[in-house]
């Protein structure tokens, strides 16, 4: 098994976390760029298409429809259905005095870094003005440094934006975990980081312990990979810079090798290394999604039952509750995008309820987090058109989707936010922050059209960082 095979693990979060990972990832791309030579010379990519006359406007989509990371894209036939339905992509945008017709071009990654790489050339090579690219670091990171490289907007999304700040040659991390150093000048991106998932997690650790009276001893499994190197190096500093006052303590389980089949030394280590010799009623992990499963079936057998489950990377989608079957009951995670929000497109107007209720009732399967994400690609997209005088000149466009802001599919995203916020304060200019509500597994409930019931279903039950989501569920101990 390759490690971007291993890092692409069905239905998780790979590269859910670090500046280091997206650093490397970063370098992959540059290799990859440079062993194809396939692409034309920076002069000619830049230069010439921000000239040209032509009335259409071409926009490159690249996600990875097959291969290890599909979940994440599993909704993009329905929702580019939507998009080329809407008003611009079907009838036109005027800029200036001129009418451009708009023309999107679908590219498949495979789930793979070296072919995002391929595939982004493919669509540089035929003129693209604009690239949008979602789902995971290991397709956002090389498509967006590929990109700039060679001068081509890019918009990604699904990428904390730590891992796609260090995917940039220049580009640092301060040691208070800002964004540092020279950014990139034809990339944008929308998500969250390191203390949106805190600032998620976090508050249901308290209020469990304040109705339950556990402990706050917090157990950690982070793996000894990319990924589970910067949560540990990261996590503890994080929490308790926003959370000082909160007397967590953190139990480390090792750092295990990807695809670990045998965890008791790790369930044991939780079961009595907490303080005072007691179990970790919290925990948090950031690992492979099979990697958790085959964990949180061994720690059942073991009598690991943590009061509160805090996952990261994993547990995403239907797919990973259904994997779990029962031993999914109560796990809590974030999520970006919900149809609960009160948020509507800034194309159509329809709600996020619709949206998702629409996916359901035409018979795509159970409604996904990266719907909403990858709508939003699109709607950011029209905003930055909107800004500029000619929709081929590559940095004015790239310019202006670093200061897009709008609400739309996923809420309010300022590309450059200045607000005294931290959780909602841009880390630097084309970065905008998503903020992501605190959700748990329960089972049997009805779909959002009224006629079917799925196994499990993601309710809201913390909206510490967004009180526009309506909480319309209880959050309840994972393990009573």
């Amino acid at each position: 098994m390759t490690e971007e095979q291993k890092t692409g693990s069905t239905g998780g979060m790979p590269g859910w976390g670090g500046y280091e990972f997206g650093r490397r990832l970063g370098l992959k791309a540059a290799g990859a760029m440079a062993a194809s030579g396939a692409l034309l010379t920076l002069g000619e990519v830049s230069d010439a298409y921000a000239a040209r006359k032509s009335q259409t406007i071409k926009i490159g989509f690249v996600s990875p429809r097959t291969g290890a990371l599909a979940d994440f894209a599993g909704p993009d036939s329905y929702v580019l259905s939507l998009i080329r339905k809407s008003s611009y992509f079907a009838k036109g945008i005027t800029i200036g005095k001129t009418k451009y017709r708009i023309e999107i071009t679908e590219k498949d990654t495979q789930s793979l870094g070296n072919v995002a790489v391929q595939v982004t050339q493919e669509l540089i090579n035929s003129g693209v003005d604009l690239i949008l690219v979602s789902s995971a670091p290991e397709t956002t990171i090389p498509v967006a440094t590929t990109c700039e490289q060679y001068k081509v907007p890019c918009l990604s999304t699904v990428v904390p934006w730590e891992s796609y700040w260090g995917g940039f040659s220049g580009a640092t991390i301060s040691p208070e975990g800002g964004a540092t150093g020279t950014g990139p000048k034809y990339n944008a991106t929308f998500f969250f980081g390191m203390s949106q998932f805190v600032g998620t997690f976090v508050p249901m650790w308290q209020r469990v312990q304040k109705s339950t009276k556990c402990n706050t001893n917090v157990a950690e499994m982070f793996p000894n990979d990319a990924d589970g190197n910067a949560f540990r190096a990261a996590w503890a500093p994080t929490v308790g810079a926003i959370y000082p006052t909160g007397g967590f303590a953190f139990v480390d389980g090792g750092a295990y090798t990807d695809l670990a089949t045998d965890y008791t030394s790790m369930i044991q280590t939780f079961k009595t290394g907490g303080k005072g010799g007691a179990s970790c009623d919290l925990f948090v992990n950031c690992p492979l999604p099979p990697d958790f499963q085959t964990f949180w079936t061994q720690a059942s057998q073991q009598k690991y039952n943590p009061v509160l489950a805090t996952v990261a990377k994993v547990m995403l989608f239907p797919t990973d509750a259904y994997a779990l079957g029962a031993l999914s009951n109560n796990i809590a995670t974030d999520a970006w995008f919900t149809p609960y929000a009160p948020y509507k497109s800034s194309l159509t107007g329809m709600s996020a309820y619709a949206f998702c209720a629409g996916y359901q009732r035409t018979g795509h399967g159970q409604w996904v987090q990266s719907m909403g994400s990858t709508y939003s690609l699109f709607e950011i997209a029209i905003q930055g058109l909107k800004k500029v005088t000619n929709p081929h000149n590559r940095l004015a466009l790239a310019k202006a989707l670093q200061i897009v802001n709008y609400d739309g599919m996923c809420g309010p995203i300022n590309m450059n936010s200045k607000s005294k916020n931290p959780m909602l304060a841009s880390p630097a200019k084309g970065i905008g922050i998503i903020s992501p509500v605190g959700v748990q597994w329960k089972p049997g409930s009805t779909d959002l059209v009224g006629h079917k019931k799925y196994p499990w279903s993601q309710v809201v039950v913390d909206n510490s960082l967004n009180k526009h989501v309506p909480i319309n569920g209880t959050l309840e101990p994972t393990n009573a």
